[in-house]
């Protein structure tokens, strides 16, 4: 007999609906006019909110996207004849379609690593064509936190990757598609991992977790904010009525909803984590740090699953993600797990 799906979809955490309490923010700010591009009572206190969140002085941006948000703040580091470095399954190489490499008319250098992490050794070999006119010449390198795999840099190899970049005068971009889902794991403030180490300039996800919308760009450095500005616009990153973006990201900064509800999808990933292990035939392929559940299941039980409830292939064969959000409930990952275990006992069934 076929079990009830979930209410709530595994696919991604971007299939979530909207916090209530930004609805209430977007509905609060739609009230009498405004001025636009960022000069508005909303975006400064925004901007005052992100001060106080990484404790100094930052240049917060806003953009449409997670995309737009990485291009800018690439674009903003790197000279004509630069590269970034990168993973082969970031964002920027894989699902961002070559934008980085259109609008930056730069080279993505993009190393295979199996948990989606840059290593030392890994940065250090790129590195050996500083000072070579015939290479492209590395120019930044671009971390993910928490990564496409779902895993987490730690602080000490956050700060050896960011020591070796300062010696060797590369920038450091950070993808934080999923920053919120990172910081929560970590049990950290955001800053002591991004800006205290040496970060300069940072994408700032904010639709994963519960936003309708919008994306900030962080500027640490401040010989990097006026080539961001402008970038920003040239970009067509530059949105015009900007309150509505900023008024999502106060409400999730006040009273640390962020985190709030980053914690809670963490949670059920853990739980749907346990759960998969006990069940003979699923494999977990990586760690589970944040809200991201990697797995191999038999072909036929993958195919009857995506059926039931929809969810995206990875990398490896018959590699799947599950992704859970602040929609997620105790109830879904039950469901999902049922799921899982009707598939497998039916493909044995039909003998495959």
């Amino acid at each position: 007999m076929t079990p009830q799906a979930p209410s709530t979809s595994f696919a991604s955490d971007n299939t979530s609906g909207v916090l209530p309490e930004v609805l209430a923010a977007i509905s609060d700010v739609n009230s009498g006019p405004a001025i636009g591009y960022g000069d508005d009572p909303y975006t400064q206190k925004l901007r005052q909110q992100m001060d106080e969140l990484f404790n100094r002085e930052v240049t917060t941006l806003l953009a449409y996207g997670g995309t737009g948000a990485n291009v800018v703040g690439l674009q903003a580091m790197l000279k004509p004849w630069e590269a970034v470095i990168c993973t082969k399954s970031s964002h920027i190489n894989i699902d961002e379609c070559a934008a980085p490499e259109k609008f930056l008319s730069a080279k993505l250098i993009d190393l295979e690593s199996e948990d989606a992490k840059i290593k030392p050794e890994m940065l250090q070999k790129e590195i050996e064509v500083l000072g070579i006119v015939h290479h492209a010449q590395p120019g930044a390198i671009s971390l993910t936190q928490s990564t496409e795999y779902g895993t987490l840099y730690s602080i000490d190899e956050l700060k050896e990757l960011i020591d070796i970049c300062r010696r060797s005068g590369l920038r450091v971009h950070m993808d934080g598609a999923r920053i919120a889902n990172a910081t929560a794991a970590l049990g950290l403030s955001v800053a002591e991992f991004t800006c205290d180490l040496g970060v300069d300039i940072l994408s700032f996800g904010g639709t994963k977790n519960g936003m309708a919308y919008g994306e900030a760009i962080i500027v640490f450095d401040k010989e990097l904010a006026t080539a961001a500005e402008y970038i920003q616009k040239q970009s067509a990153q530059l949105p015009s009525k900007m309150r509505y973006i900023s008024a999502q990201f106060s409400a999730m900064l006040e009273n640390d909803l962020w985190l709030k509800h980053a914690s809670h999808a963490n949670m059920m990933a853990a739980r749907l984590a346990d759960g998969l292990e006990l069940i003979e035939g699923v494999e977990l392929t990586q760690n589970v740090e944040v809200n991201a559940v990697f797995l191999k299941l038999p072909a036929q039980s993958k195919r009857l699953l995506q059926d039931w409830s929809y969810f995206y292939d990875w990398e490896q064969e018959n590699e799947v993600r599950l992704m859970t959000s602040f929609e997620t409930t105790e109830e879904d990952v039950k469901k999902m797990l049922d799921g899982v275990r009707w598939a497998i006992k039916g493909s044995t069934t039909d003998g495959c």
